[in-house]
């Protein structure tokens, strides 16, 4: 009789409120967890913000060590360590790209039956890690069992674009973010911006998210309706240089910085439009959430155009004036929202459906 819940080691940065950490989750709390019981691999020391949950969910948290190119040969050498103590999972699902393929590398002498990546961005910059990122994928071409992308801009940044790879929406729990008149007034009271245009923006604080053009815009914006806020939501390496400019340009008491917060399906109804100018994307989960919401969305034409599931989205180039930007969002003021779960659902990017793909993967099994 095969002993239950199978176990599942998901291998990720650090469990974080980033997009492809709430998809985790998202898909964690709607696993029959008496079959499934989802294990974290993750690669920094510091605690995470979904790791009491992950705990409190059954699920064991393991600190890698860190992945250096200079050190390649220690990671290995962990990770063989780590598998000998710890080899009763029925798959691993990495979610670090390239690096994936180091994992893959040494769990399959494990007899890890599915080996399953994701790649859930369409490009970065180049710097020194290019020459490790080709010796990664080398070993994650070899390796991996079942290639899998948000969509197929981020699939074919990572697998190549003759590579068959799966499709797996950013699922979320769509019932949560549909638009609530009540919670909108509740949060905008809240945050003393009941009478404001709110314009937000929901996303990790790094160079890729283009936060400072998103100050520029919102600058321009300032001059031509002071009457206009902007809320964003999110933390990282990027946040104290954006708080900066953000003081040097004197908009402080137009702009709201509320860092990492648990509740952005109830911000999003407070919001008026999204603004999400990326430098390069995948599928962003913040984004799916905020079309659940009905809310308008301004993107740049950097993001993958599947994105774009309702009508309420829109994609400008970064090369365009500001003054193009400006406008597209200010023609927003007169929008009008309605109820558009069930596009999200018809699209396939419901947690439900998604979760019953993935323990077919998982267990092999029809």
């Amino acid at each position: 009789m095969e002993k239950l819940p199978y176990r599942v080691l998901q291998v990720v940065t650090i469990m974080n409120r980033g997009g492809i950490e709430t998809m985790i989750m998202n898909h964690y709390r709607a696993v029959d967890r008496t079959k499934i019981q989802f294990d974290f691999l993750v690669h920094r020391q510091e605690k995470g913000d979904y790791d009491d949950e992950i705990e409190q969910l059954g699920g064991r948290i393991y600190r890698a060590f860190p992945i250096r190119p200079w050190k390649y040969i220690y990671y290995f050498k962990w990770l063989k360590s780590f598998f000998n103590k710890n080899n009763d999972y029925i798959a691993i699902h990495a979610h670090i790209q390239e690096n994936s393929g180091l994992v893959f590398k040494v769990a399959h002498r494990f007899n890890i039956k599915a080996l399953i990546s994701t790649s859930h961005t369409a490009g970065y910059g180049i710097d020194y890690k290019y020459l490790f990122r080709v010796y990664a994928k080398y070993y994650l071409n070899k390796y991996c069992t079942h290639k899998m992308a948000c969509g197929n801009m981020a699939g074919e940044h990572l697998y190549g674009k003759n590579s068959e790879f799966i499709i797996i929406h950013n699922a979320i729990d769509v019932a949560k973010f549909k638009y609530n008149v009540n919670i909108r007034n509740k949060i905008r009271h809240e945050l003393n911006i009941e009478n404001k245009f709110v314009i937000g923006n929901v996303a990790r604080f790094h160079k890729g998210k283009n936060h400072t053009f998103i100050v520029d815009v919102f600058n321009e914006i300032n001059k031509k309706d002071n009457n206009c806020c902007l809320v964003l939501v999110g933390d990282g390496e990027e946040f104290e240089a954006i708080k900066s400019k953000v003081e040097s340009f004197d908009l402080s008491s137009n702009v709201t910085l509320l860092g990492v917060r648990n509740n952005v399906n109830e911000l999003l109804q407070a919001f008026d439009v999204l603004l999400f100018p990326s430098l390069f994307e995948g599928i962003p989960v913040s984004i799916i959430e905020a079309q659940a919401a009905g809310l308008p969305c301004i993107l740049s034409d950097t993001i993958d155009n599947e994105t774009a599931i309702t009508s309420n989205v829109e994609f400008h180039s970064l090369n365009a004036p500001i003054s193009e930007w400006t406008n597209a969002i200010l023609n927003k003021k007169d929008f009008r929202r309605v109820d558009t779960t069930s596009e999200i659902v018809d699209a396939g990017y419901d947690v439900i459906q998604n979760t019953k793909l993935l323990y077919r993967l998982y267990t092999q099994k029809e």
